[in-house]
């Protein structure tokens, strides 16, 4: 793990040095689907949680390289990885707390050396994060575990939310929102959970809203409302884990048994940095890089620091790759000056978002790096 000191513009308000996200909350299916990344390609990601940028593994790339502010992001990663490296499939969801253990020291120990010297030093000193289960460990996921403990009984019955999941057609999912979920407590707890107070000082930061303008819950509520009453609940990793703090009858794509040898085998292809994305396309060569995972980096910057970072981007990446990045907040895309050289794709975006079992974010948006 290499440090950089060049930071983007939101090192300088938000604290990196805690387990912000111990998981990926962008659909790593729809990635996938967005990036198309075939085999020998070189790939950019930004790290958060680290399952989709281990997914992107299973692709085949000739590299993955992922950077992340934060030390403690970079750990997560790392060690995710190394699981995947070292253990069989149920001892790497014993390692992480997706399976019950009681050998999490013995996991550790097993997978300690081939951690970088900077996550290994963290993880020595945060052992009862392990203990405890690393993938319930970040801040936004012990906001999550409020809603499922506090404010979720107050709205539904623990049967209520159990029918909820139960497998329906999706005119029976749509009655069973409006006759039977959607009443004034659920209106009014979501709006109340999830407005710019409670969310910026017990789920994410404060900061993260700084570019933010009008109203924080009413978007959220409008997605959520997609997830439970047009996707499958069944089907949703992501939902279940908000009412359960686990995943009961689907897995994101990391976790999948179908999927670990594909990431095992590229594990070795990792390459994972604690720097910004400014820092490390800066030293890119031109034409270097055929995928971008952005995340939602554009959230967190000015209008002028988006113009800059597209420009890096469009100079690292090599012409017919693609870029994709999640708005949550703020309506970010690329500059209309650089339309000739990032083509967007405004039907395939609203088809993705559309299929993301992740609910918290306003828009997807895919660009195609221009040949010409």
């Amino acid at each position: 793990m290499q440090k950089c000191d060049k930071a983007s513009e939101i090192a300088a308000r938000a604290d990196f040095s805690i387990i912000r996200y111990a998981q990926c909350w962008e659909d790593a299916d729809v990635l996938l689907k967005a990036l198309d990344i075939r085999p020998g390609d070189v790939c950019f990601s930004v790290g958060s949680g680290g399952e989709n940028t281990l997914s992107m593994l299973a692709q085949k790339p000739s590299e993955v390289v992922a950077v992340d502010l934060s030390p403690a992001q970079v750990a997560c990663l790392e060690i995710k990885a190394a699981g995947f490296r070292e253990l069989s499939y149920g001892e790497l969801l014993e390692l992480v707390g997706l399976r019950a253990s009681t050998r999490q020291q013995e996991l550790y120990t097993r997978v300690r050396v081939l951690l970088s010297p900077s996550s290994r030093a963290y993880w020595d000193a945060n052992q009862g994060v392990l203990e405890c289960g690393l993938v319930s460990a970040g801040k936004f996921e012990r906001y999550l575990a409020l809603f499922r403990e506090w404010i979720l009984p107050l709205i539904h019955s623990r049967r209520r939310v159990d029918d909820l999941f139960e497998p329906r057609s999706p005119p029976e999912r749509r009655r069973f929102y409006i006759e039977r979920w959607d009443n004034w407590r659920w209106r009014a707890l979501l709006r109340l959970f999830f407005s710019r107070f409670v969310m910026g000082r017990l789920g994410r930061d404060p900061s993260f809203f700084y570019y933010v303008e009008g109203d924080v819950a009413a978007p959220i509520f409008a997605r959520t409302e997609q997830a439970l009453a047009d996707l499958d609940p069944s089907r949703n990793p992501y939902l279940q884990w908000v009412a359960y703090g686990r995943f009961v009858s689907a897995l994101p794509h990391a976790w999948r048994e179908e999927n670990f040898e594909a990431i095992r085998a590229s594990a070795d292809r990792l390459r994972v940095e604690v720097a910004s994305v400014e820092a490390v396309l800066a030293r890119a060569a031109e034409r270097s890089i055929d995928r971008f995972n952005l995340s939602d980096i554009f959230e967190y910057s000015s209008e002028q620091a988006c113009e800059q970072l597209f420009d890096a981007i469009v100079r690292c990446g090599r012409p017919g790759g693609r870029v994709a990045y999640w708005n949550m907040q703020v309506p970010r895309t690329r500059p209309q000056r650089l339309a000739s050289n990032l083509d967007a794709h405004e039907e395939l975006d609203r088809v993705l978002h559309g299929q993301a079992m992740t609910f918290f974010y306003r828009a997807f948006h895919v660009h195609d790096i221009s040949r010409r």
